[in-house]
């Protein structure tokens, strides 16, 4: 099992999570994080630590949300690691409450 970022995190990208994890399984995109599932190693410490409540473990997705499974396995192999907290994006704090933004992924 493997913990899985999911429609949340687009737009906002708080990196709180990153700083946590201890095998380093973050990968950054333009407007999204996503958590590579062979290096996560279950140990949920970034579930709590994210402020938009995007992170679940993989039997835990919603329903509407377990095309982020596969997402973050394909995403992961495309995008570099991330180890340190950043700046959240500029629009992060009006984003936050938005639902449906797929659309909004950037890859």
């Amino acid at each position: 099992m493997t913990f899985v970022v999911t429609e949340a995190c687009i737009r906002c990208k708080y990196t709180d999570c990153v700083d946590v994890c201890p095998v380093d399984a973050f990968r950054e995109g333009p407007n999204f994080l996503a958590i590579d599932p062979n290096e996560c190693i279950d140990c949920a410490v970034c579930v709590p630590e994210c402020p938009v409540e995007a992170i679940y473990a993989e039997e835990d997705v919603p329903g509407d949300q377990q095309d982020f499974i596969a997402l973050n396995a394909e995403l992961s192999r495309e995008w570099k690691p991330i180890t340190r907290t950043k700046e959240s994006l500029p629009e992060a704090e009006e984003w936050r409450s938005v639902a449906d933004k797929r659309s909004e992924l950037q890859r």
